[in-house]
């Protein structure tokens, strides 16, 4: 059976199928080498998980690769491109990726990673062979692979995705919603991504980094035989540049994106035309009202707020006029979930209107499972089928979800997800910190940034050094940027912090 961008390749085969600031590729391009990525991995081992990472910032190959490994019946690891050697090492480990696709600008540290992790296969473009055959060029690796399609009746797996670990490390996902449920075949998988709500229009605009779970919807869409545009990074004036210049109908944003577009001057604002905007998708983090409203006021009520974590996939969802009614919610859930409840501290669910921790209910009874981390599997746990992801909230006697606080560390920032115990891991080995706390604090532009709380040891070490510290082990969008020293963190007889205390004065004042 013919792949869909096979199928695309035939009916449309002038049309751009795929771009970036660097290239544009026709329909026929794009089936050419996603069928060459999937026979070439075929062709390997690829072991009994059948993993492969891609560890690479934004550009039509990063789109390509990850196309390629769903084609091939893998499973994507897609991987931050600003990981360090020892951050990138430990996942290649932990899901026992088969092979790692790196692009040009961070070759060594993905070379370096791998032979530490026993990965046999680097793939990189835009980059020389080396003479040990360490690495392969893009190029030069597809061009011994055929275009035929690969076979379509192999079962599909589902992205792995890393979140931030409470415990100080990663922690592998396979999402629930937006996988294939098991047995799935591969066509039919790609085959089901036509019914995405963004799939219904041509012409979708990808902002956000492709490691991320929102921004990778723009694979799925390739995959599904709509068209794509990938921006390397974010810049709010590119942005509209660029929706005007493709008529861009979709695409997917966080809150600090928000922020930046409607800060713009009112005449830079002005000077594109945007109004071929037909549904813009938000996630991440919680978006300030008054800048919500004012996209909206802008784009008009095309925006959509989508709430989930890499683990579950979108959970619930509400328009742009439903939210102009009840400000603040995030809507009620979506398919697969049937439910949301809010339970107490004993995981007896609470009485509509009733604030406690958030629940969520999957209509087969299917669940959140972290790879390799059975404790924090059963933390997520009320009961098996109904998990949550530690946000604290109530619904109202219509089904719709508020969110009022967070009963993790985690913070947000940039709708980044980030944990504090792995930072606060890497900055108590330095010689001049007793004790530390990382919290997040209100930012009007970040959402939340890092301030990190530290208890010296003798002199206090200059924020500099803090910073220095922390970049040898953490990438950057990790690393505090402001350091406050306190003579105690107020932990408890039995040595515990109160994270929501120590947040609690900032928020206040903010």
């Amino acid at each position: 059976m013919a792949t869909v961008h096979r199928e695309r390749a035939l009916e449309a085969p002038d049309e751009v199928a795929l771009r970036d600031g660097r290239v544009e590729l026709s329909w026929p391009d794009v089936d050419r080498i996603v069928n060459r990525i999937a026979n070439a991995l075929r062709a390997i081992d690829p072991g009994p998980h059948r993993r492969v990472a891609v560890f690479a910032r934004n550009c039509a190959e990063t789109v390509l690769a990850h196309a390629g490994i769903i084609h091939a019946g893998c499973s994507p690891v897609p991987v931050s491109s600003h990981l360090t050697v020892s951050e990138l090492t430990y996942i290649l480990g932990d899901s026992q990726a088969a092979a790692v696709f790196v692009g040009p600008e961070n070759v060594e540290i993905g070379l370096e990673a791998a032979r530490s992790a026993g990965v046999p296969l680097v793939v990189g473009w835009r980059c020389d062979d080396s003479d040990d055959n360490r690495v392969w060029n893009w190029d030069r690796w597809l061009s011994g692979a055929s275009d035929d399609d690969p076979p379509s009746d192999v079962s599909a797996l589902p992205f792995l995705s890393y979140t931030s670990g409470t415990t100080g490390t990663p922690k592998g996902v396979n999402a629930l919603a937006g996988s294939p449920t098991p047995g799935t075949t591969v066509d039919a998988y790609v085959r089901s991504m036509q019914s995405l709500p963004a799939a219904q229009w041509p012409g979708h605009l990808v902002v956000g980094p492709l490691h991320h779970t929102g921004p990778l919807g723009g694979v799925r869409l390739v995959a599904a035989g709509r068209p794509v545009t990938v921006l390397e990074k974010f810049d709010a004036e590119a942005v509209l540049a660029t929706i005007e210049r493709h008529r861009i109908a979709t695409t997917l944003m966080v809150p600090t994106h928000f922020h930046r577009l409607v800060s713009l001057p009112m005449e830079v604002r002005t000077r594109y035309d945007v109004s071929s905007l037909r549904l813009v998708t938000h996630t991440g983090a919680p978006c300030p009202p008054d800048v919500k409203r004012a996209m909206i006021d802008w784009v008009g009520p095309v925006l959509f707020d989508s709430y989930g974590g890499s683990e579950s996939g979108p959970l619930c969802g509400i328009t742009s006029d439903e939210w102009l009614i009840r400000p603040g919610s995030v809507g009620r859930v979506r398919p697969p979930f049937v439910r949301a409840v809010a339970v107490g501290a004993d995981g007896s669910e609470l009485p509509t209107g009733h604030e406690g921790r958030l629940a969520f209910e999957e209509r087969d009874g299917r669940s959140v499972a972290y790879l390799n981390a059975d404790q924090k599997t059963s933390d997520a746990l009320i009961r098996p089928g109904l998990f949550t992801l530690g946000d604290v909230g109530y619904v109202d006697d219509q089904g719709f979800v508020f969110i009022t606080d967070r009963e993790t560390d985690m913070i947000i920032s940039g709708g980044v997800n980030i944990y504090p115990a792995e930072i606060e891991t890497v900055l108590a080995t330095h010689p001049g910190v007793a004790d530390v706390a990382v919290i997040g604090v209100p930012d009007a532009d970040m959402g939340e940034s890092l301030l990190a709380l530290v208890v010296p040891r003798g002199q206090a070490p200059s924020a500099a050094d803090l910073v220095e510290h922390c970049r040898t082990s953490l990438a950057g969008y990790k690393v505090p940027r402001v350091f406050e020293f306190r003579d105690d963190l107020g932990r408890t007889t039995m040595g515990k912090l109160t994270k929501r205390t120590l947040r609690a004065p900032y928020r206040t004042a903010h």
